[in-house]
């Protein structure tokens, strides 16, 4: 049998899991979509699903075996524990939520819930740990093919910053990522960091300062830096690269399509993340229903991964707030 799979949130991100569990995940049935949109939620689901604007209504279903929340970053705890209360399994979009207090929270409930039944219902939305580029980068790593790792380069752009975005939610909700995928990358957790600013793009809104410049250190002494640059405008690219002692490593940018005429050569660059990580967001998925039919714990990341990432990112909103200060990363 499927695993029966509601979608709370048909968002972008939601309508595009919404697909891909329709059409390229095997053993998966998508059977309640929750938006406050209605419309909305009935324009991404399936025609066998029901809607509903309440996400409780889904949580509690008999027509549902699991829950992905892709809804605003600030509903993801309060949704996440209601999983809990249904004993559903969920898999929730980063990040786990948007303060180190829900985060918390949220772990300290699944820590619960593993010393009773011996498992977490809890998936993290953290793709990256599978697309096919960073895992074949975390390899190399891994296997010192250039020796020991020295430095790590990251550039993380958008074409354009989302409404209301600010200094802080830039760190919380983009630069997440990074602050997940390094301690995975290098198998060191990030114990210092420092936020940086510069001349800021006239595109940016409000008092969000864009591009940005961060600094990581892993325990393991190795420094990593980060361009994020919300509102570059030309479209979206990220980059990976880690210098190593004997040689350096590094993602390859992928591009829509390149054409090559009158003596030039371009690519044609996606607007956005999706296409980027195509892959990932499916290889993310289907690893977890495949788990949860086979009744094993999934190979996502964990609450506790997802704590660790917000603990880094209060550190560098510390930081933000000091001028640049370096601040230690407290995981006590």
């Amino acid at each position: 049998m499927p695993i029966r799979v509601g979608v709370i949130g048909a968002g972008l991100m939601g309508a595009d899991h919404i697909k891909n569990l329709s059409t390229a995940i095997s053993g998966a049935d998508v059977t309640f979509v929750a938006d406050l949109d209605a419309g909305r939620a009935a324009a991404a689901a399936p025609p066998s699903a029901r809607i509903t604007t309440d996400p409780s209504e889904l949580i509690n279903s008999s027509e549902v075996d699991a829950v992905v929340v892709a809804s605003h970053d600030s509903t993801h705890a309060g949704l996440v524990l209601e999983c809990f209360e249904a004993m559903t399994p969920v898999l929730c979009e980063k990040p786990l939520a948007p303060t180190l207090l829900e985060s918390r929270e949220v772990v300290a409930a699944d820590a619960d819930i593993v010393a009773a039944t011996g498992a977490s219902l809890l998936s993290l939305g953290f793709m990256r740990r599978f697309d096919p580029g960073y895992v074949a980068l975390r390899r190399s790593v891994q296997e010192r093919a250039q020796d020991e790792p020295l430095m790590v380069h990251c550039t993380s752009r958008n074409a354009a910053a989302g409404p209301g975005t600010t200094a802080e939610s830039a760190i919380t909700n983009s630069a997440i990522h990074e602050l997940d995928i390094i301690p995975w990358l290098l198998g060191s957790p990030i114990t210092e960091v420092s936020w940086q600013s510069g001349r800021s793009t006239s595109n940016a809104e409000g008092r969000l300062q864009d591009p940005a410049f961060m600094l990581l250190r892993t325990a393991d002494g190795t420094l990593t830096t980060l361009e994020l640059f919300l509102n570059a405008r030309y479209g979206y690219t990220t980059r990976c690269e880690v210098v190593s002692e004997g040689g350096v490593t590094g993602l390859k940018d992928t591009a829509l399509l390149s054409v090559e005429e009158a003596g030039t050569r371009r690519a044609a660059v996606p607007a956005d993340w999706r296409p980027r990580f195509a892959d990932a967001y499916r290889l993310q998925l289907q690893a977890w229903i495949t788990a949860l039919r086979h009744g094993d714990q999934p190979s996502l990341a964990s609450a506790l991964d997802g704590l660790h990432a917000s603990l880094v990112a209060q550190a560098m909103i510390h930081s933000l707030h000091s001028d640049g200060a370096y601040t230690k990363v407290n995981y006590a």
